[in-house]
């Protein structure tokens, strides 16, 4: 799949808006466009895909066609022995996997002519913006972007079109058009997004959190994976990453009292970013989270006529009853104040 625009005449423009740099692929008739037969177009390595489109973010991002990114769309294991990485294999190993897909098609409120039309890839940004209309947050529980995409791709059978690594770093794995399998009810509307970090834990087992936080020689918390994980497939390395505040937070979700760290500084920049891009390419997208009337986070499930009236940015939890990411230490406040900003 090429990951330029989907055809020569299609260029970047900027968006006649203030969003610093993100810009639109725009039709132009190919008689304006200087441009040599088999001419390469370059990425600038800030942009995300959507409907074979780019659009800039400004914040470092890799595409699965990209050397290094993570590629749901192929069907054998990414990591471990390649003999042994077939879908043949997968199947033997796990027959609770019943299909080599890990994606699937937004159909839910497409009538039986647009089903057709998309069923072979056929989406028009205007059909994909009058679908989706959530952004979903998720914490992986895996610590770092390779663990997380080895835990769902590999060995669970699922996917999320984003993972944003602790340095920073956006992996999109799939075009957005795709319905990726990663909060259930919610997966025909909406965009998910696992950023990388160890979760949040009660008490009884907050020890977890010792593994991954250890005491820095100027009194503050550093980010430090365990050893034994090796190899953790950072783009930035060395990479020394510090929760964005340093202080371990507690607070209740889903009538919890859970403990987590926060999520570093350059997961906060990113997700701000992408979070800024997808409210203005998906207007439906509300640059804003649950709220009670007091204008407070809602911290636990929506109710069934909440969830439907929903739209924009939401956490796991918002979805579903057995979930808890992001988290009671996900800055709501932080992301959305960010992102409405890059939007004036």
């Amino acid at each position: 799949m090429s990951i330029t625009c989907i055809s020569p005449s299609l260029f970047f423009c900027r968006l006649a808006l203030t969003l610093p740099a993100i810009l639109l692929c725009s039709a132009r008739p190919s008689s304006t466009i200087a441009a040599e037969v088999g001419e390469q177009i370059q990425r600038a390595g800030d942009e995300v895909m959507i409907c074979g489109q780019l659009f800039h973010t400004t914040a470092p991002v890799v595409l699965w066609t990209d050397p290094g990114g993570y590629d749901a769309y192929r069907v054998e294991r990414r990591f471990g022995d390649i003999e042994k990485a077939s879908w043949e294999e997968i199947s033997r190993e796990q027959p609770s996997l019943d299909s080599p897909n890990r994606y699937g098609i937004r159909k839910d409120q497409l009538t039986a002519e647009q089903l057709e039309q998309v069923r072979g890839g056929g989406w028009t940004l205007p059909m994909l913006q009058d679908v989706v209309d959530q952004f979903v947050m998720h914490y992986d529980v895996c610590g770092f972007s390779q663990q997380c995409f080895k835990v769902l791709h590999d060995r669970r059978g699922l996917s999320v079109h984003f993972m944003l690594d602790i340095d920073g770093t956006i992996y999109q794995t799939l075009d957005l058009k795709e319905r990726a399998w990663h909060a259930t009810v919610s997966n025909s509307r909406s965009i998910g997004v696992e950023i990388a970090g160890i979760g949040a834990y009660p008490a009884a087992k907050k020890d977890v959190l010792q593994e991954w936080y250890f005491p820095a020689d100027d009194g503050g918390v550093q980010l430090r994976p365990p050893r034994r994980l090796g190899h953790l497939g950072l783009r930035k390395s060395p990479f020394y990453g510090r929760p964005d505040r340093q202080e371990p937070i507690v607070g209740i979700v889903q009538g919890i009292e859970l403990t987590q760290y926060d999520f570093t500084p350059e997961q906060y920049d990113s997700l701000i970013k992408l979070t800024a891009t997808l409210c203005r390419v998906f207007p439906k997208i509300k640059c804003d989270y649950p709220r009670d009337a007091q204008g407070i986070l809602i911290p636990h499930k929506l109710t069934d006529q909440q969830w439907k009236d929903f739209q924009g940015v939401l956490g796991h939890y918002h979805v579903q009853l057995n979930k808890t990411d992001p988290g009671p230490a996900f800055n709501w406040q932080k992301v959305i104040d960010g992102a409405q900003q890059l939007l004036q």
